[in-house]
Parts: C-alpha cells; sequence; structure tokens
C-alpha cells in the first residue's frame, strides 16, 4: 500500500480516534494532543502497518489506548502539590453531576442526557470497552488486541458494563417502552 492511500485510509477515521480520545481523557485538549499524538505514531509507523481483514481502526484504538495510558503513568509518577489535589477534588466534584450504531447519523449532543451522564459515570476500564463495542462496532476479539487484554476480560467488562447501565437506566429504558431482560 502506498504511504497516500494508507494516510487517505488513517485520516478516515479521525472523527472516531477524536470521539474515543475524548471519552477517554473527558477534556477537549487532552483529546486534541491524543488524537495527534496518535495520527503521529501512525503515520511514523505506516510502513510496519499490514492491511489484515481488521483493518486500520482497531490499529489506530490501539495506538490511541497505549498513547493514553503512557500519559496516565506519567502523570502518576509527577510530584503532584497539596494545591493541585485540593483542585482537583473540586473537579471531581462538578463532573459528578446496540451495537454499532450509524455513526454517520449519530450526533452525540443529542444522545439523551441520562444516558451520556450513566456511560460517563461507569469506570474507564468498562466504559472503553462499551463503548469500542457499541459505538465503534468491534468485535471481541478487536477489542482485546487494542485493550491487551484476554478475550474474557473483553467479555466480562462488557457484560459488567451492560450490568451497570441497565440497572441505571431502568427508568430511561420504561418511559421508552424498552423491555430489560434480566
Amino acid at each position: 500500500m502506498d504511504s497516500q492511500a494508507f494516510r487517505q485510509m488513517a485520516v478516515a477515521e479521525l472523527d472516531s480516534v477524536y470521539r474515543m480520545a475524548m471519552h477517554l481523557s473527558r477534556h477537549p485538549d487532552e483529546a486534541a494532543d491524543l488524537t495527534q499524538e496518535t495520527f503521529l505514531r501512525a503515520f511514523k509507523a505506516e510502513n510496519t502497518f499490514e492491511l489484515r481483514e481488521r483493518g486500520i481502526k482497531p490499529w489506530l484504538f490501539k495506538i490511541l489506548h497505549n498513547a493514553f495510558y503512557t500519559r496516565v503513568g506519567k502523570k502518576r509518577r509527577e510530584p503532584t502539590l497539596v494545591e493541585d489535589l485540593q483542585n482537583e477534588a473540586v473537579a471531581n466534584d462538578l463532573d459528578a453531576a446496540s451495537p454499532c450504531w450509524d455513526l454517520s447519523s449519530l450526533d452525540w449532543e443529542q444522545v439523551d442526557e441520562r444516558l451520556k451522564h450513566a456511560i460517563e459515570q461507569l469506570p474507564s476500564h468498562y466504559r472503553e470497552v462499551i463503548l469500542l463495542w457499541a459505538i465503534e462496532g468491534l468485535k471481541y476479539r478487536e477489542i482485546a488486541d487494542i485493550l491487551e487484554v484476554a478475550l474474557g476480560t473483553v467479555m466480562s467488562r462488557l457484560y459488567r458494563a451492560r450490568a451497570i447501565l441497565s440497572e441505571q437506566l431502568a427508568a430511561l429504558a420504561a418511559e421508552k417502552g424498552i423491555s430489560i431482560d434480566k
């Protein structure tokens, strides 16, 4: 595959990569930085990419996942001032407030606020799996490859994420006439 074709395929996934970066980082500037870093790494490593049946999206998500958790690790190792801890606690208080959609028509801003809030409240390891599966339409094996976890771990996290969301959104489901089987 020539360089131009590779870059066109990669750029076609820009919105998906940014959307996932936003869900991981929860901050637009950080998401933009992560997206830029993901594409920079991808373009530098384009000669190692082999077009497989899985395509470029899982590969980009794997790069994004690694970039995000590398940053998280670096931040944990940085010294923290007492004032920063107090500001972080206040920021956390302020934030507390099927699979695979047709992404061309999905407008995250139009999604019910209760659903968005429930997804945002999931622990990050559950949130990441549910978004990769439900919104991005990736298969379990692709998610396992991206997150570098066992297939059973993906299945377990997805099960738990769905159970948590079902419990939290029972009222919304009833309102919309959706039956939740337990």
